[in-house]
C-alpha cells in the first residue's frame, strides 16, 4: 500500500510543469538523456535521494521495472514489469554499485529487448517506470513521499526561464521565456493558449513576452522531434485586486456555511498575510478566475478573527459531493482545514480492501484536476438523528474506560462491526470506550497520533453517520464514549503547516499557529505554538465540534504536557517542573469545553510533576494515571511494585482532593503485562510467574487491588483475556492480531469474568463516596485494600511474591465475610486476621453477601458446589451432548441452557428421577457455537458446568 505524502505529490506535480520527469530528483539520471526503445542506456540511482530508504543499505541492490505505453491507462499502469516476484529479484534486475561512490549504483540495457515481450508488442515507450528494493523487498528506494519513479523517453523539454512557477510579475511586464530540448525539434510556446512563439530544429527558445492578464498566465512549452512529443508547462502571476468586504451575517468564521437550502455555500479561509486566494472546485470546473476569487475580510491582521478570506458559492445541487481546495497566492494548494470530509488519491484507493466495504459509495478522487488532498462539499446532506435522547454520563467515581483502536480490535475495522461488538464490552460492565484518534491522520495503517484534519473522521474506519450510530448505541447502553484528541502536533499534511511552511521541512517562522522548533522534548511532527491566539482559537474549535456535532462525552488529549512555549532545552525533568503558563492554557480550555458541555469528561495524558497536576485535577481537569510498570513488576513477582500511587487521594496516594485520577494497568503506550510477566517473570521452586497460566492468574490478582481502589479507571483492549503479544511485533504502531478466540479459552475467560465481576463491584457506592474510611497497604508483597461505610465494607488483598507469606489483615468488623469471587465465608473473631497466603493467592471480601453477575465462569456457590457430580460429554460438542449426574434422592430435575448474559436458551422439560446414577441427552441443534452454562436443579440445589458448542 502507498503512503506517498503530500510533498511527493506537490513535487511530482511541480516536476511535470517543468517539464522534466522524475530523473530531475538527481535520484535517477539516465545516459544517453534523449533515448528511444531501441537506444543502450544506462540507469544511475542514487540511494540518498527521493525517499532515501536504501541510504544506509550496504547490501545487494535490484531494479523493479516497467514501461509506460501508450497503451497505459495511467502513470501508474506499468507494462512488460521485468521479474516474477518483488520480494524475490531475479539476476537481470541487480544494480551493479559505483566505485569510490557510495550509494550509487547502475544498470545497463536496451528497453527493446529489456521488458520480456515490449519488442513484439508493436507498443510505443513512452516513460520508464521504477521503484528499487533489497533481496527480500525491503528495505525501498522511491521517489519524494514514496512516489514511483518515471523517466520520460524521447525528447524532453524544460523551461529555463522563469527559473520557478508561478513567478509573480507586474500587469504588463516584460518576461524573458526561455527553454531547452534534449534533441533538435520544434519548439512552440504558447501563453494562455495563444501561440506566441516558434522555432525549428532548435534545442533552445527565447523570447520576451507582455504578461498583462491579472491571476493566472500559464505557458506551455512543446517540442517535436518528427518522432515523439514532449511539453513543459509553467505559469506566471500577476496579483489580481482583491475585495475587501465583512463576512456575510450568519456564516461560519472559519469552514463552510451551506444557505440556500444547500443550493450556496459560503467557503471561509484563515490565511492572514496572504495576498490572494481562489477556491478551485468541481463547481467551477478547477478555475482560477474573477469569479473563483475570494474576498478578503480585513486589510489589518490583529488576531485570531482577521486575515480571513471568503467566498460564496452559488449553483450547488443539494445532495450532489463537490470536490475542492484553495489556491493560496497562485502558488499553493491546499484542502480546507475546517472540512469534515477529504479525498486522499494515495490512501483511499486501500480503504475498502481485503474483501471489505468499509466505506460505500466513497467519491472517487477528482483524477488530472486537483493535485494533494481535497475537501468535500455536501450541500443538502441529511442530518443525523439521534434516538438517545436520556443518556446519563457515568460518575467519574464509576468510571470504567475501556480503551481501543478500531483497526486493532474489529478485523472490518469500521464503526459498523464495533456497534454490533458492543455485547462484549457491556457485559464485561465498562461503561465509557475512549476511542484512538478517529479524526484524519496520515495513511490508513495507523494508531491516528498523525493528525492532519481535526473536523474530518477518517475514512478508514466508516462514515461520519456510522461514527454517529455507533455513538448513538453506546448511549442507548448507557455507555460514554471519549475520543483521543491530538492538538500537541500536527503533520505535514495538515494545511496549516503548508500555508506558512513545507510539507517536509516543516513550518516557517510567520505560521501563526505553529513552533518552527518545539521547545520540549519527545516532540513529533509539527509543534502547535498553545501561547498564539491562532491556535487558541483553533484548538478550541475542535474541542467543541465534537461535542456538539457528534455528542461525544469527552477527551483524552494526547501529550497534554507539550501545551507550553517554556524551553526546557531537552530535559525531560524540567519540562515536568511546575509550569503556570501551561496551567492557564489548559485553565482557558477547560473554561471553553465546560461551557459547551459542563459534564464531559476532560482527561490529559500530562504526566508532569504532582504539584501541578494536583491543581489541574482541583480545576475539574481528570489526568492519566500511569501504573503500567509497577503492576509489571508486580504480576512479575519483583521488587518495585509499590502500587500506591494509583490513587489520587491520602493514604500514601498523590495526596488530591478529588477523584480525578484515570488510573491504568495498560494502555496502548505500554508492553501488554501477561507479555512481560511470560519473557521476565520470577519463580521460587515449582512456582513460576512465567507459566502461562500462572501469568493469568496473577494478572487476577492484579484486579483484585487495581479495582478496588477508589478513582475511574482504565483497561486497554482484551486486557481482560491476558492479550500477550508485545507491543513492538510487527513495529510499535503496526497491526496486532485481533484474538478473538482467547474468549474460548478457560483460563482467559476465568480472568474477563474476574474483571466482570471487580468491575460490577465497583459500582457499590462505598467506591464512590468521598467519606468511605480507606486504607491501603500497597509497598510490600503482601497488599491490601480496605473501603468501608456504614454499609458496606470491602477488604480485598493478595500475595505478589513468589514465595508463602503470612499477613494481617485488620477487618473493619468482626462476623461473618464472604469471599465475593467465590462465595466462601471467613468468620473473623478478630479485627486483626492472620493469614497464612500461598504465592499469588488473592481474596475480595464484603461484609454483606453480594453475587458477581449472572454468567461467569467463576467458582460456583458452596450450595452449587458438585452435589450431582454433574458432567458433560462430548465436550465440546456438536449436535447433542449427554448430561452425567447423581440425585442423592428421588427428585425433580430441570435443565436449563443459559448464553453468557444470563439468559435462558433452551431448557428440558422436568423430571422426576429416582435416587442414583441418571442421564440426559441434551439437543444443541439451532445453538450458535461459543460457550454455554448448563444448569441442573433439583430439591432446591443446582449445579452449573460449562459447555463449548462448536
Amino acid at each position: 500500500m502507498k503512503k506517498t505524502q503530500l510533498y511527493g505529490r506537490l513535487l511530482s506535480a511541480l516536476l511535470l510543469l517543468l517539464g522534466w520527469s522524475s530523473a530531475a530528483w538527481a535520484q535517477v539520471t539516465v545516459s544517453p538523456s534523449y533515448f528511444t526503445d531501441s537506444t543502450p542506456i544506462t540507469l544511475t540511482f542514487d540511494a540518498t535521494q527521493g525517499s532515501a530508504g536504501l541510504a544506509n543499505y550496504t547490501g545487494d541492490v535490484y531494479i523493479w521495472t516497467g514501461v509506460i505505453t501508450d497503451k497505459s491507462t495511467n502513470d501508474t499502469n506499468w507494462r512488460f514489469v521485468v521479474g516474477n516476484s518483488y520480494s524475490t529479484p531475479i539476476a537481470a534486475e541487480k544494480m551493479t554499485p559505483v566505485p569510490g561512490s557510495p550509494h550509487k549504483y547502475t544498470i545497463s540495457f536496451t528497453p527493446r529487448t529489456y521488458y520480456p515481450g515490449f519488442a513484439s508488442s508493436g507498443e510505443v515507450l513512452k516513460k520508464l517506470a521504477m521503484v528499487f528494493r533489497a533481496a527480500g523487498g525491503s528495505p525501498e528506494g522511491k521517489g519524494p513521499g514514496g512516489a514511483d519513479i518515471l523517466i520520460g523517453a524521447g525528447v524532453q523539454v524544460a523551461f529555463t526561464s522563469p527559473a520557478t512557477p508561478n513567478t509573480q510579475v507586474a500587469a504588463g511586464a516584460s518576461v524573458l521565456v526561455a527553454g531547452t530540448a534534449t534533441a533538435p525539434s520544434t519548439l512552440t510556446l504558447t501563453l494562455n493558449g495563444t501561440q506566441v512563439a516558434q522555432q525549428t530544429n532548435a534545442t533552445t527558445l527565447s523570447t520576451n513576452v507582455i504578461i498583462s492578464q491579472q491571476g493566472i498566465n500559464t505557458l506551455v512549452l512543446t517540442a517535436n522531434d518528427g518522432i515523439t512529443t514532449a511539453s513543459a508547462t509553467t505559469t506566471v502571476i500577476v496579483a489580481p485586486p482583491v475585495t475587501t468586504a465583512p463576512l456575510p451575517a450568519g456564516a461560519k468564521p472559519d469552514g463552510i456555511t451551506y444557505i440556500n437550502g444547500g443550493t450556496s455555500a459560503i467557503l471561509s479561509l484563515t490565511a492572514p498575510n496572504k495576498n490572494f486566494v481562489y477556491v478551485l472546485g468541481e463547481f467551477n470546473n478547477w478555475q482560477a478566475t474573477s469569479t473563483s476569487l475570494m474576498n478578503k475580510t480585513s486589510t489589518v491582521n490583529t488576531d485570531a478573527t482577521t486575515g480571513r478570506w471568503w467566498i460564496q458559492v452559488d449553483g450547488l445541487t443539494p445532495g450532489q459531493e463537490y470536490a475542492y481546495q484553495f489556491l493560496v497566492d497562485g502558488q499553493l494548494r491546499i484542502a480546507d482545514p475546517y472540512c469534515e470530509k477529504i479525498l486522499d488519491p494515495d490512501n483511499d484507493p486501500y480503504i475498502n480492501s481485503g474483501g471489505y466495504t468499509v466505506y460505500a459509495g466513497l467519491k472517487p478522487y477528482p483524477t488530472g484536476k486537483a493535485t494533494g488532498i481535497v475537501s468535500v462539499l455536501s450541500p443538502g446532506e441529511a442530518a443525523y438523528t439521534w434516538t438517545a435522547t436520556n443518556f446519563q454520563r457515568p460518575a467519574r467515581t464509576n468510571l470504567v474506560i475501556y480503551e481501543l483502536l478500531v483497526r486493532d480490535f474489529v478485523a472490518r475495522h469500521d464503526y459498523k462491526t464495533l456497534r454490533d461488538t458492543l455485547n462484549y464490552i457491556q457485559r464485561l460492565g465498562a461503561n465509557a470506550i475512549e476511542l484512538m484518534p478517529v479524526n484524519e491522520f496520515d495513511g490508513n495503517l495507523n494508531w491516528g497520533y498523525s493528525p492532519d484534519f481535526y473536523f474530518a473522521p477518517d475514512k478508514y474506519y466508516g462514515t461520519k453517520n456510522d461514527l454517529k450510530a455507533l455513538i448513538d448505541e453506546c448511549h442507548k447502553r448507557g455507555i460514554a464514549i471519549i475520543l483521543d484528541m491530538v492538538l500537541n502536533h500536527s503533520t505535514g499534511n495538515s494545511p496549516m503547516v503548508q500555508l506558512y511552511g513545507n510539507v517536509t521541512t516543516g513550518p516557517t517562522a510567520d505560521n501563526p499557529w505553529f513552533n518552527v522548533t518545539a521547545p520540549h522534548p519527545f516532540s513529533v511532527y509539527n509543534d502547535l505554538n498553545h501561547e498564539s491566539p491562532y491556535t487558541r482559537y483553533f484548538s478550541k474549535n475542535v474541542m467543541k465540534f465534537w461535542l456538539q456535532e457528534y455528542h461525544i462525552d469527552g477527551y483524552r488529549f494526547d501529550l497534554s504536557k507539550g501545551f507550553t512555549q517554556f524551553n526546557s532545552g531537552g530535559d525531560v525533568a524540567l519540562w515536568g517542573h511546575y509550569d503556570q503558563s501551561r496551567i492557564n492554557i489548559w485553565q482557558d480550555y477547560y473554561n471553553t469545553m465546560v461551557a459547551t458541555d459542563p459534564t464531559l469528561y476532560p482527561i490529559l495524558e500530562h504526566f508532569a510533576d504532582n504539584n501541578e497536576e494536583v491543581v489541574l485535577s482541583n480545576m475539574g481537569l481528570m489526568l492519566w494515571g500511569n501504573m503500567s510498570g509497577n503492576y509489571q513488576q508486580a504480576d512479575k513477582g519483583k521488587s518495585g511494585w509499590d502500587l500506591s500511587y494509583g490513587y489520587y487521594g491520602g493514604q500514601g496516594g498523590r495526596g488530591w482532593g478529588k477523584p480525578n485520577l484515570v488510573s491504568y494497568m495498560e494502555s496502548h503506550d505500554e508492553e501488554r503485562t501477561v507479555y512481560t510477566t511470560t519473557t521476565d517473570g520470577n519463580s521460587s521452586g515449582s512456582y513460576s510467574t512465567t507459566d502461562p497460566v500462572t501469568a493469568l492468574k496473577r494478572e487476577e490478582l492484579a484486579a483484585a487491588i487495581f479495582f478496588t481502589q477508589p478513582g475511574p479507571r482504565m483497561i486497554s483492549e482484551f486486557e481482560e483475556l491476558g492479550y500477550d503479544i508485545s507491543i513492538n511485533q510487527n513495529g510499535r504502531t503496526g497491526n496486532k492480531p485481533i484474538l478473538w478466540n482467547y474468549y474460548q479459552d478457560p483460563n482467559r475467560r476465568h480472568l474477563y469474568d474476574t474483571y466482570r465481576a471487580l468491575i460490577a463491584l465497583r459500582q457499590q457506592p462505598v467506591f464512590a463516596s468521598l467519606y468511605s474510611a480507606y486504607t491501603q497497604n500497597l509497598t510490600g508483597a503482601v497488599k491490601s485494600i480496605i473501603t468501608s461505610n456504614a454499609n458496606l465494607g470491602v477488604v480485598a488483598f493478595g500475595n505478589f511474591d513468589v514465595v508463602a507469606n503470612s499477613t494481617t489483615i485488620n477487618f473493619p468488623q468482626t462476623g461473618i465475610w464472604y469471599n465475593y469471587l467465590t462465595g466462601e465465608q471467613l468468620n473473623v473473631t478478630s479485627a486483626s486476621t492472620t493469614l497464612n497466603l500461598q504465592p499469588g493467592q488473592y481474596a475480595v471480601y464484603t461484609s454483606k453477601k453480594i453475587g458477581v453477575p449472572a454468567g461467569t465462569t467463576l467458582a460456583t456457590r458452596p450450595q452449587e458446589a458438585a452435589v450431582f457430580k454433574l458432567s458433560l460429554a462430548p465436550n465440546p460438542a456438536a449436535g447433542t451432548t449427554t448430561l452425567a449426574y447423581e440425585l442423592p434422592a428421588a427428585a425433580t430435575t430441570t435443565v436449563t441452557v443459559q448464553n453468557l448474559l444470563g439468559q435462558t436458551v433452551r431448557q428440558l422439560a422436568p423430571t422426576r428421577q429416582a435416587a442414583g446414577a441418571q442421564a440426559q441427552s441434551l439437543a444443541l441443534q439451532g445453538l450458535a457455537p461459543g460457550v454455554y452454562l448448563i444448569k441442573l436443579q433439583a430439591d432446591g440445589q443446582a449445579q452449573t458446568a460449562r459447555l463449548l458448542v462448536q
